[in-house]
């Protein structure tokens, strides 16, 4: 098929030796970046995501270490508890509001804890009093360890509405 010249360099394409190399260069280049970008992709898949979180089940004080009346919170930032003791008990309240999930602060002057997204307001036993918090606030288990210590274990949850907070786990007789 013979071609006029004005054909011919329509339908030839000038490729020196140098372009064709940095058309080969950029290639492997791209080709390397998607081979390396996979192998990181792979490599990460080989590492779990692992959170690590403090154990549910840890150990605070003596119940002697507790003023009757003072809710005590020396492992709210920590622990996000609270630890309440009573005349006769003490038991364990989460530190987490029931309505969205924020940490009230305790007001001891008003003697309830307040939380300070929406208001939602608590009594010292953990019961929802203002505000739009459902429901109380959560206890965990709490009981004496064979060394003298409280143990509490926040892998179980006490819900008042459920009827929990009267079961025995729920809270710790303890009379000075």
């Amino acid at each position: 098929m013979d071609l006029s010249p004005a054909a011919k360099s329509k339908v030839e394409v000038d490729i020196t030796r140098l372009s064709f190399l940095e058309k080969v260069g950029t290639g492997w280049m791209l080709f390397t970046a998607a081979s390396a970008a996979m192998l990181a992709a792979m490599g990460r898949f080989m590492f779990p995501n692992d959170l690590f979180e403090p154990p549910t089940k840890f150990k605070i004080c003596k119940p002697e270490d507790l003023q009757v009346g003072v809710v005590d919170e020396r492992w709210k930032a920590s622990r996000r508890i609270w630890v309440v003791r009573g005349e006769k008990s003490i038991y364990v309240l989460s530190t987490t509001c029931t309505h969205l999930g924020c940490t009230p602060n305790w007001l001891a002057a008003d003697a309830k804890f307040k939380c300070p997204c929406h208001g939602s307001g608590f009594y010292k036993d953990g019961v929802n009093f203002e505000g739009p918090a459902p429901r109380p606030l959560e206890r965990f288990k709490v009981k004496l360890a064979p060394d003298g210590l409280i143990e509490v274990d926040k892998s179980r949850k006490f819900q008042r509405e459920l009827g929990q907070w009267s079961d025995p786990d729920s809270f710790l007789e303890f009379i000075a």
